[in-house]
């Protein structure tokens, strides 16, 4: 079991077999993990994945530089326009800057880019606020 994380469904079982009086290594092996990781619960220390989403960057933003400068008029002008092209024209006009391995990166800055400025159209279309 060792390397596997431990949801919270895990941690639930576990904490239910306790309170039923089942012993540590009873109630660790009904929910599938090992008797260290039952102390750990028990003790708090033990973190979950998946209890908070994370709101903060984790790397400086790899497209800083030319977002606002280059990207942004290109969407406004063109909002059909693929994340895809807009990479590959990227690549192409600063060769060796923007690597395949940021394109994910780069397709998600993108897909938010387009919702974000959606709803703020809309928002303008039905006079209902203004945003700035």
């Amino acid at each position: 079991m060792s390397g596997k994380p431990i949801n919270p469904q895990q941690v639930k079982l576990y904490m239910e077999a306790r309170r039923a009086g089942k012993t540590q290594k009873t109630a660790a092996a009904m929910a599938g993990m090992s008797e260290r990781s039952g102390r750990r619960i028990e003790k708090g220390e033990l973190k979950t994945r998946g209890t908070c989403r994370r709101y903060w960057r984790t790397h400086p933003d790899f497209f800083a530089g030319i977002w606002d400068s280059e990207i942004i008029p290109q969407l406004e002008e063109r909002p059909g326009l693929q994340a895809i092209t807009m990479f590959r024209k990227l690549q192409k006009d600063h060769p060796g800057e923007y690597p395949d391995e940021k394109l994910r990166t780069f397709q998600r800055r993108v897909r938010c880019w387009k919702i974000n400025h959606q709803r703020n159209s809309r928002v303008k279309e039905n006079g209902s606020a203004t945003v700035e």
